[in-house]
């Protein structure tokens, strides 16, 4: 019997929760068992993480495979816990060292062929590793600078699961595998050159919006972060005066892609939130 551990990131509206990812590699008839709450996407998570993993060139374990996600009282959604099911497999059948996974989070969706694909919910995702204790997040090349935005944490940019499986091997260094290591206190003016002009007071546009928004800060899961600037001529919901229910339950929406119903009378403002 193999055991192994790996960590992922459960979002509820825009609050992430930790998420302790247990599989367990036994003799006996061969099939992958997804415990823990999982919703209709996650359990669709079995087939794409087999053909990610054999299409990356490692082997899959033919055993009895049973993956439980603690706490199993919440709800998981989405297909952000690829990665970490994938690597937690392939850590018990010990194709990669199990403890080089300590202190790390993993986030992204896999596709077929073994790519790490962008998933949302990032910035509230990494903020909350960063208040649980974690030190590092590992993400889709495309979500990188979202993660980056929280500067307590070293920011892991991995384009498909065979890069990070090396990255692993190799001791937690980058390589030539195409993996990008951003170390915290990292100069965030590299990724948004358009805010450190803002912070400076050059505002690329000369426009109120895109260097209010460069200067300002917000803070999540209790931790303070920064806000990429805005670009001229962009709709910013900080310009809406009023509607403070109706603003927030559209950045809800905005953050974990969902529906959202508007409704009122005429004139309250719902197109223009709306857009």
């Amino acid at each position: 019997m193999a055991l192994a551990r790996a960590h992922a990131i459960a979002l509820v509206g825009v609050q992430g929760h930790p998420v302790e990812i247990e599989v367990d590699i036994e003799n006996g008839m061969v099939a992958l068992l997804l415990v823990g709450l999982p919703d209709t996407a996650l359990r669709e998570a079995r087939d794409r993480i087999r053909s990610a993993i054999v299409n990356s060139g490692e082997t899959w374990p033919t055993r009895r495979i049973t993956v439980g996600l603690s706490p199993a009282s919440l709800p998981k959604r989405g297909s952000g816990f690829d990665l970490g099911i994938a690597m937690a497999i392939l850590a018990a059948a010990e194709s990669v060292p199990a403890a080089a996974l300590y202190g790390l989070v993993l986030i992204g969706e896999l596709g077929l062929d073994g790519r790490v694909r962008p998933v949302p919910g990032v910035l509230p995702a990494a903020a909350a590793a960063a208040a649980a204790g974690f030190d590092a997040v590992a993400v889709a090349t495309e979500n990188a600078a979202e993660a980056a935005l929280v500067p307590a944490l070293r920011v892991v940019a991995t384009p498909s699961l065979s890069a990070f499986t090396a990255y692993i091997r190799n001791g937690r260094r980058a390589g030539d595998a195409g993996v990008q290591v951003l170390e915290p206190g990292r100069d965030l003016s590299s990724f948004y050159p358009a805010m450190h002009d803002a912070e400076s007071g050059r505002s690329p546009g000369g426009s109120r919006a895109a260097a209010g928004a460069g200067a300002r800060s917000r803070t999540s899961a209790g931790l303070a972060v920064a806000a990429p600037a805005v670009p001229a001529g962009a709709k910013d919901l900080a310009d809406l005066v009023g509607q403070p229910v109706a603003r927030r339950a559209a950045e809800i929406c905005a953050a974990g892609g969902h529906h959202l119903m508007l409704l009122g009378p005429p004139g309250v403002g719902k197109t223009m939130l709306g857009l």
